[in-house]
């Protein structure tokens, strides 16, 4: 099975970590966050949601309204919370 840590390994602030997982963050001011390597090669935390609002993604009208405001078929870019916003709808 193959895991996402290298040999190299993949720190952040000397831990170890799992890249592009995202995970819940309560009590932070972020809802989640994930780790993803930048361009650089570096691994950067990058937070994304508003814990005080639920998301209705079930409902079609909400899914499509969001996806076009956000742009969701141009977010490429893995370091931006725009990308991890997109990809949990």
């Amino acid at each position: 099975m193959k895991t996402s840590l290298s040999k190299k390994g993949n720190t952040y602030k000397g831990r170890k970590v799992t890249l592009n997982k995202p995970f819940y963050t309560p009590g932070e001011r972020k809802k989640s966050a994930v780790y993803a390597k930048n361009p650089a090669g570096k691994v950067v935390i990058v937070r994304f949601g508003d814990p005080n609002m639920k998301i209705k993604k079930n409902i079609p009208a909400n899914r499509k309204s969001f996806r076009a405001r956000m742009k969701c078929d141009t977010a490429t870019d893995k370091t931006t919370p725009r990308h991890w916003s997109c990809k949990a709808w």
